[in-house]
């Protein structure tokens, strides 16, 4: 059986594709480098809504701050925006966030295939050094 889509996420899903659209178009700060909005979590009751966003080409802690400044300071002109997209009856307030799944995802993806190549390694040294060829005892 599918499981239920709740109102609000399909609120969210919207949002993310406005958003998404939004600030590519219409946010012209050079602070701001090329965002990816990956979620957005609306509250039940719509008052609030999360947006989950990382930011390509900025690494350090200093310059996604300053994204995340530029976009909180611009959530009003955003939300007056999303109001004209979207037909609800009150736009949730918007707050951005940096969302760290994906840099945790690339450094648990890059310790995998780091402990896959050690495994890899153990397995064929010890295994060629130590065979032994097989007796034909009759």
């Amino acid at each position: 059986m599918a499981k239920e889509y709740s109102r609000t996420q399909r609120i969210g899903d919207q949002m993310q594709r406005e958003l998404a659209q939004l600030i590519r178009r219409e946010i012209k700060d050079p602070r701001v480098g090329l965002v990816t909005i990956t979620a957005v979590d609306v509250s039940r009751d719509v008052g609030h809504a999360k947006i989950f966003m990382t930011v390509m080409g900025q690494d350090s802690s200093e310059e996604i701050a300053q994204t995340i400044k530029v976009l909180n300071s611009a959530a009003g002109f955003l939300r007056m925006q999303l109001a004209r997209e979207m037909k609800l009856r009150s736009v949730p307030q918007l707050h951005f966030h940096y969302d760290e799944s994906v840099v945790r995802g690339a450094h648990l993806s890059a310790l995998i295939e780091r402990a896959v190549a050690e495994d890899g390694q153990h397995q064929e040294g010890p295994a060629s050094a130590d065979a032994k060829p097989e007796s034909t005892e009759e």
